[in-house]
């Protein structure tokens, strides 16, 4: 930091001993420009003069009241203005005492709106040229009289271009805070819907394979002895469904490692291509499942594609968590306009349980996951028993959406 930068700091710190400076040194300027003989035979003379008293009070007033221009700025301005007039009128030769008024004006014209700066600045050079010109020992064309019009005008102009600039510099530093605080809210946002989504993900991916896991190992220890042979390939499917499970944690938490870690997942992530083969596991677990599709040839996003996976995935999970494995249970996905429409029916054949009460998160799982591709999702108990998922996903994304009217 410089000597200049210091000092400017310094200033800031303490406005009044700023302002007494100021003070300071337009009182030296107005006794120095009063030893100023304007009407001498040379037109102006450098001889040494005394000024009169009361100029050299009028001085010492004008100049003491600037040390409170920050705090009462208008009646500065009218103390400042007031003993300018009484020298105009009275000075012969005349002391630079507007030269206070002058700084008096700036400081309103700074520190307020523009119409009011017009007023007061059209106000003050009325009251103070029409004094000197019209009550002064002066004629009223004299320079004197002139010179106190231009430098009140000077005076509000500067005013009002320092209060400009200083509102375009503050205009400018809040849209920068504003663009930073967007910038900060944005990354949270997007930190918190990618954690809301690995959780769903997580939750899809623990509950479906678990539920298999559990069912095949309950089974498995209802015939382990009367059955072996039933018991070993139940136990196989227990191994399968750890295996997948493991497979899919692993590529789920693999979402989190840096871009420089070692590993990373490659597996795309699933989707209705591999529809068949999550049924199959849940039909090996004992579910009777039927699949209808009539969405051949329509390439979904992936957000849409993993989204009507998930739901039939968790859909089909509580259908065998809460219905039984007695249930039968029936998968639809069609193409309808520009929505693919995905339902799971189950007849309710075994358990009682409701999936909506069950305490989970599986179905507000679904429905975030839905809601946030602008899509609905309809849960509820059918007539005459069963459970009912039916989810409507658009085709077509708002990132998509949004490319196309470009």
């Amino acid at each position: 930091m410089t000597t200049l930068d210091r000092a400017r700091h310094q200033l800031k710190a303490h406005p009044l001993a700023a302002d007494a400076a100021l003070a300071a040194g337009v009182l030296l300027c107005m006794v120095a420009g009063s030893f100023v003989d304007p009407h001498s035979d040379h037109d102006v003379s450098w001889s040494l003069r005394t000024p009169a008293p009361l100029s050299l009070m009028l001085m010492t007033l004008g100049a003491a009241a600037l040390v409170l221009r920050r705090r009462a700025p208008r009646t500065v301005l009218a103390l400042t203005g007031t003993v300018s007039v009484i020298e105009s009128v009275t000075g012969d030769p005349r002391a630079p005492v507007a030269m206070s008024a002058v700084i008096a004006l700036y400081t309103v014209a700074s520190t307020t709106d523009r119409p009011t700066t017009w007023r007061v600045g059209l106000l003050t050079m009325t009251v103070l040229t029409g004094a000197a010109m019209l009550a002064g020992p002066l004629p009223w064309y004299a320079q004197e009289n002139l010179g106190i019009f231009a430098w009140t005008g000077i005076g509000a102009t500067a005013g009002d271009a320092v209060r400009s600039r200083r509102a375009f510099v503050q205009a400018i530093r809040e849209r920068a805070e504003k663009a930073e605080r967007t910038r900060e809210e944005e990354a949270r946002r997007r930190v918190a819907e990618e954690r809301l989504r690995i959780a769903r993900d997580l939750h899809d991916v623990v509950a479906h394979h678990i539920a298999l896991v559990n069912v095949q190992a309950g089974v498995a220890a209802h015939v382990m002895d009367k059955r072996p042979d039933q018991a070993k390939e139940a136990l196989a499917h227990v191994r399968e469904a750890s295996r997948s499970a493991l497979n899919e944690l692993r590529a789920t938490v693999g979402l989190l490692r840096q871009s420089g870690d070692p590993e990373a997942p490659t597996e795309p992530a699933p989707g209705l291509a591999r529809l068949d083969e999550l049924v199959g596991t849940f039909r090996s677990a004992g579910l009777q499942v039927e699949v209808a599709r009539a969405d051949h040839g329509t390439t979904l996003p992936a957000a849409v594609d993993l989204a009507a996976y998930r739901v039939i995935q968790e859909a089909l999970t509580n259908v065998q968590k809460h219905a039984g494995t007695d249930a039968k249970a029936e998968v639809s996905v069609v193409r309808v306009g520009p929505n693919v429409e995905v339902t799971v029916l189950d007849d309710g054949a075994g358990k009682d349980d409701d999936p909506e009460h069950g305490g989970g998160h599986g179905l507000l799982g679904m429905r975030e996951r839905v809601t946030a591709l602008r899509g609905t999702l309809t849960t509820g108990p059918r007539y005459g028993g069963g459970f009912r998922v039916h989810a409507i996903l658009p085709v077509r994304t708002r990132t998509q959406a949004a490319g196309d009217t470009v």
